[in-house]
């Protein structure tokens, strides 16, 4: 499975942001998929996870409330909104596919990154 990451750039504090997410292929429809992000000297920190059905999601407590995680397995994409930023979500963030169907620890697949800035 290849995970191509988009949508990051540069927005002010309190704007909104939309990751997109896209996978090579139909595997990852039958898999949990999630987003993960990380500052430079920072451990990769998990942010969201979304079942494969896309009727379960979790998110970290840091983000609960201003971001949702979607997908839409037709195309083969998940989704990131993010909304009510701020510079602490400055990071580079990562998508990624689990070995399992529901939302687990088990991810196997890493997508190149997508450069989120949040100026203040």
């Amino acid at each position: 499975v290849q995970l191509q990451a988009f949508g990051g750039g540069l927005v002010q504090a309190g704007g909104s942001l939309r990751l997109s997410c896209a996978a090579s292929k139909r595997t990852s429809s039958n898999n949990a998929m999630g987003w993960f992000r990380q500052t430079p000297g920072k451990e990769r920190e998990f942010v969201a996870a979304i079942n494969w059905r896309g009727d379960s999601t979790n998110y970290a407590d840091s983000v609960k409330g201003r971001f949702t995680i979607s997908r839409d397995n037709a195309k083969n994409t998940m989704y990131l909104q993010m909304n009510s930023l701020k510079p602490e979500d400055t990071a580079t963030y990562y998508c990624v596919v689990s070995l399992t169907a529901s939302i687990s620890d088990r991810w196997r697949y890493w997508g190149q990154g997508t450069l989120v800035t949040v100026s203040s």
